[in-house]
């Protein structure tokens, strides 16, 4: 990091803003649409507060609160009015933003969805979260993989939601796309902020990669969610941290062209290229097989774990057993 967080910007940096967003309640369409607003109003706070930031980034939840209201009336798509007013207030200040929304599924149960939207109001990202948190999340499974776009002064962009980022293979993912940011964004509460901190560290380190990673932030009188803003440098370190204030944006300059140097020059811990490139001290470009057994069994569908799972759906929290099974 440089600049006292992108106060002072560099040529190749760039600067996002984590909202450590205040939790809302979100139970009537009303409500959806004034925490759209707020939303908004949040985006040109972000603005005001600096003027060389390029993208603010708001957590999981940011509209729809933690209720884990599947009504329809309250379900958004990409061609509604909700969107369209995160694309308006990117345009008016001039800034790029990262969205959540749950989004309606007429052949199932809604999506738990992210946007990236540049500062002309295009959708540069669309992601669906791979991994809900069950049991306690009711979001159909994700089937857009893990995409990755072109970000702001020549940056790699990738999305994560959450619980994706406790699969080391997300992060992975990512990073073997190009991404050389990897945003993360979140609803969760304060007992997982030491598996939140770790994860961020580790997902950073294992591919080289920038991570930046933001949860909701309060209490809506049920839940309190945690905030912890973090940056982490693609060795891992912390650069920014948040605490547990609402509504404060975590601000940092990164340097996506040092990952890129690290990438291409690094030997040592340069895991990423080692993952199949097992040993090339000893033969000529390393051993170059799947040495892993879940990654082969998972290819044919013989995926199965060495001993029993007990919960396997959502009963425990309220929710009905699926009948159907997933189509991809």
């Amino acid at each position: 990091m440089t600049g006292l967080g992108g106060l002072n910007k560099s040529k190749h940096g760039v600067v996002l803003g984590l909202v450590q967003l205040q939790l809302p309640v979100v139970e009537t369409p009303a409500q959806l649409a004034a925490q759209t607003q707020r939303i908004c109003d949040m985006v040109a706070k972000a603005r005001r507060n600096q003027a060389t930031m390029d993208l603010v980034v708001f957590p999981e939840y940011s509209l729809h609160g933690l209720s884990m209201s599947i009504a329809p009336e309250l379900m958004v798509s990409l061609d509604g009015p909700e969107v369209a007013a995160f694309k308006q207030a990117c345009v008016d200040n001039r800034i790029w933003g990262c969205f959540s929304i749950m989004e309606g599924n007429p052949g199932g149960n809604p999506y738990n969805s992210g946007l990236i939207i540049d500062d002309t109001g295009a959708i540069k990202l669309y992601y669906r979260k791979l991994h809900p948190w069950v049991p306690v999340e009711p979001w159909e499974p994700g089937n857009l993989g893990i995409p990755v776009c072109d970000g702001p002064n020549g940056s790699k962009l990738a999305l994560i939601i959450c619980h994706d980022g406790m699969f080391p293979e997300m992060a992975r993912e990512a990073a073997y796309k190009g991404a050389e940011i990897i945003i993360r964004t979140a609803g969760y509460t304060a007992p997982i902020r030491h598996s939140w901190k770790i994860t961020n560290q580790a997902n950073a380190f294992c591919n080289l990669a920038i991570t930046a990673n933001v949860c909701m932030c309060g209490s809506d009188g049920t839940f309190d969610s945690m905030g912890e803003g973090m940056f982490c440098n693609f060795d891992g370190t912390v650069l920014v941290e948040g605490g547990g204030r609402p509504d404060e944006i975590i601000t940092a300059e990164v340097r996506p062209d040092l990952v890129r140097e690290a990438r291409s020059g690094w030997g040592v811990e340069n895991n990423i290229y080692q993952l199949y490139h097992r040993g090339y001290v000893a033969v000529k470009g390393g051993a170059q097989d799947c040495p892993y057994t879940y990654m082969r069994d998972m290819m044919v569908g013989t995926y199965q774990l060495p001993w029993t799972v007990e919960v396997t759906d959502g009963s425990s929290c309220g929710f009905d057993a699926p009948t159907r099974s997933y189509k991809a």
